[in-house]
């Protein structure tokens, strides 16, 4: 079972698959769910989707912020399927498309317990703990180049 990341059409049958596994994991936990107004506002963004043979087990978005930076957000990794190296197959991932694409930097919003797993690939914390989606988080960031 070799995990292999590739980007998704938004819309797709994966496409929607991805939308649920994030709403299993990181919406239904706090209480929260997507609205249609949220979901419409993807339909920008790079949806990259990581599979064992024909299984989704994660999903991260890219959003491009400006012509250097790109943002990570809404990193999820079904829970069957956590600590087995997921989440680093599809951050790998995620860097060579920014680096390809020409990005020098990588920002993104982690939920406090997921720093530790952050700072092991090289990101570092910018600034200080804040609150989103009722819970602590910390900006990382890490240059690509």
């Amino acid at each position: 079972m070799i995990p292999f990341c590739k980007i998704l059409t938004f819309g797709s049958e994966e496409h929607q698959q991805s939308i649920a596994l994030r709403r299993k994991i990181l919406r239904v936990p706090l209480g929260l769910n997507f609205t249609e107004e949220e979901l419409q506002q993807e339909a920008e963004q790079m949806h990259i989707g990581c599979f064992t043979e024909i299984q989704l087990c994660g999903i991260l978005i890219l959003v491009k912020y400006n012509s250097t930076t790109v943002k990570m957000r809404q990193v999820a990794v079904d829970d069957t399927m956590q600590g087995k190296g997921i989440g680093r197959v599809m951050v790998v991932f995620a860097e060579q498309w920014a680096i390809t694409n020409g990005y020098t930097l990588m920002s993104l919003h982690a939920r406090e317990t997921a720093v530790p797993f952050y700072l092991t690939l090289g990101y570092s914390i910018d600034g200080h703990q804040f609150e989103e989606v009722g819970i602590p988080h910390y900006k990382m960031i890490k240059k690509l180049i």
